[in-house]
């Protein structure tokens, strides 16, 4: 078989008033707006049962730590594909 021959692309850009941002940045300020605008239009109280007890909470509270682990979780596992 023939060896690979990896070859490196420079990531995807874009040109926004003469400075370059990557593609990544953009979709990821897109998201990270997205999320911001929906935690703060849900302002009800729900009521979450945990393994015993039972709170009430403001759902925004709950939809911002859910976000903080999911990054968290998202953070860790690009970290160990990184070391791979």
């Amino acid at each position: 078989m023939a060896p690979k021959t990896a070859r490196k692309h420079p990531p995807s850009t874009l040109s926004v008033k003469g400075r370059d941002l990557r593609l990544r940045t953009i979709g990821f300020v897109a998201l990270a707006g997205i999320a911001i605008w929906f935690i703060a239009v849900n302002t009800g109280s729900v009521t979450i049962r945990l393994w015993v007890p039972t709170v009430t909470l403001p759902l925004w509270s709950v939809l911002t730590v859910t976000l903080i682990v999911g990054m968290i979780l998202g953070l860790f596992i690009a970290h160990r594909r990184a070391r791979r």
